[in-house]
C-alpha cells in the first residue's frame, strides 16, 4: 500500500467514477485501475462495488477512508511544511468556521494571526457547526472555531472561548420591547424567524422554545443572520439571534434585544482541533495563539485594536 494508492482510493470515494478520478489526478484511466487493482489485491478486500455508472464503496471501503484521509494529509502537510521551510512555498493552513464566529467573531483575530504569521497562508470554509466538525475529522481542515452547545465531541479537544448567549430580538417599534414580562403565551402570538435547521443556534432555541412551553405558531426559515437582521428591521416579526451578531445593530439603536424568558445559556464559541499527537508547525502556531488569547482574557474585548495592529 503506497500513498498513491491512497490517493487513488479518496478520488473514487470522492467523485465515484474512474475516468473523473483519473482527470482529477491527471492520470490516465488504465493507470488509475492499476491503482485501485493492486490496492485491493493487497488489503484482500473489494473496496467498490459498481452501482449504475458509478462505484459505491464497500463496508472495507468505509473502514479504510479515516485512515487513507490520515496518511495522505500527513504526508501533504510534511511535504509542504519542508517546501516552506525551503522558501520555496508558504506554508498552508485549512481553518473552519459555523457563521456566527466566522462573521462576527474571527476577522480581527485572523487578520492579527496572518500578520504575527506571515509564512502561513490561510484558507478558510465557513459551514454549519456539525459540517466543520466533519470536515475536521475526516482531515479536510486542521482547525476550526465553532459556536457549539456545552459538552463533549468525541475524537476531537474543544477549547471554550467566549459566551454567544442567545437573546430576544426585535426592532425599536415592536409592542414587546415595552413590555415587562415575557411569557410563553405572549411569545406564542408573535411571527418568529428562525434559522435554518442544522445550526447550532436553532437547535438550542427548539431546546428554550420546548423547555419553556412555547410552540411557534407563526414562523419562517431564513439561512443567513443577515437576512433575519434585515427582515425584523421591516416588520414586526421576531428573532432569537447570537449575542454577537447584533452587537453593532442594538448599540445603534437599530434593533432591541431582550433575554429569553427561562434561558439559561449553554451556547459558547470554542476553538476545535483533532484529539491526536501530531500537528504541522503551523496548526501548532494557529493553536498556540488562540490559547494564549483564551487564556490572557482578551477574546470579546474591543477589536479595533487588533485591526489596528
Amino acid at each position: 500500500m503506497n500513498v498513491q494508492q491512497l490517493r487513488v482510493f479518496l478520488e473514487i470515494c470522492r467523485i465515484g467514477t474512474l475516468s473523473a478520478a483519473a482527470e482529477r489526478l491527471e492520470l490516465k484511466q488504465p493507470t488509475v485501475s492499476f491503482h485501485l487493482r493492486k490496492l485491493e489485491e493487497e488489503l484482500g478486500v473489494e473496496l467498490f462495488r459498481k452501482q449504475a455508472r458509478t462505484l459505491q464503496p464497500t463496508g472495507a471501503a468505509e473502514e479504510l477512508l479515516p485512515y487513507a484521509r490520515r496518511i495522505v494529509t500527513l504526508m501533504e502537510e510534511a511535504s509542504q511544511q519542508l517546501r516552506s521551510r525551503s522558501g520555496l512555498e508558504k506554508a498552508r493552513l485549512r481553518l473552519g468556521a459555523s457563521y456566527t464566529p466566522a462573521t462576527y467573531f474571527m476577522p480581527p483575530y485572523l487578520a492579527q494571526f496572518r500578520q504575527q504569521n506571515p509564512g502561513i497562508e490561510l484558507q478558510l470554509t465557513v459551514k454549519q457547526a456539525g459540517d466543520t466538525l466533519a470536515m475536521l475529522r475526516s482531515y479536510e481542515i486542521e482547525a476550526a472555531v465553532v459556536s457549539l452547545p456545552e459538552g463533549e465531541e468525541k475524537g476531537l479537544t474543544l477549547v471554550p472561548l467566549i459566551e454567544d448567549e442567545l437573546q430576544l430580538v426585535m426592532n425599536p417599534n415592536h409592542p414587546l420591547v415595552h413590555e415587562a414580562g415575557l411569557s410563553a403565551e405572549r411569545l406564542a402570538r408573535e411571527t418568529f424567524l428562525l434559522h435554518e435547521p442544522g445550526s447550532t443556534s436553532r437547535r438550542l432555541t427548539e431546546e428554550w422554545a420546548r423547555d419553556i412551553g412555547l410552540t411557534f405558531s407563526s414562523a419562517m426559515e431564513l439561512g443567513a443572520i443577515e437576512t433575519i437582521k434585515e427582515t425584523l428591521r421591516c416588520n414586526d416579526s421576531v428573532a432569537v439571534l447570537p449575542l454577537r451578531s447584533v452587537l453593532r445593530e442594538t448599540a445603534a439603536g437599530e434593533l432591541i434585544r431582550r433575554p429569553l424568558p427561562g434561558y439559561t445559556n449553554r451556547r459558547r464559541i470554542c476553538l476545535a482541533y483533532r484529539d491526536e499527537p501530531i500537528y504541522s508547525a503551523s496548526v501548532r502556531a494557529f493553536i498556540g495563539y488562540v490559547r494564549g488569547l483564551a487564556e490572557g482574557g482578551t477574546f470579546g474585548q474591543d477589536t479595533s485594536a487588533s485591526r489596528r495592529t
